[in-house]
């Protein structure tokens, strides 16, 4: 009984006729892809933080302008009805 032969494949030919794979490139491109998330990430943070930051300062302003239009209404109508 005939044995089919067995494939041999040598190392540097391609497997199914497929070219090689350039393995460096895949490499590259898979640091840069994280690099470029943990750059986007970090960005968010710090935009975060700074919207933060701008809620707090714009709040404390609210609050100073309402504080001083408040004394100052109030110190008019003590002036007017003389309480």
């Amino acid at each position: 009984m005939a044995h089919p032969q067995a494939e041999r494949h040598d190392e540097d030919q391609p497997v199914g006729g497929t070219p090689p794979v350039d393995t460096s490139d895949a490499i590259r491109a898979a640091y840069r892809f994280h690099r470029t998330k943990r750059r986007l990430r970090v960005e968010r943070r710090r935009a975060s933080h700074a919207a933060g930051l701008r809620f707090a300062v714009t709040l404390a302003v609210l609050v100073f302008v309402f504080v001083v239009l408040s004394l100052t209404v109030w110190a008019e109508v003590q002036r007017l009805f003389g309480l």
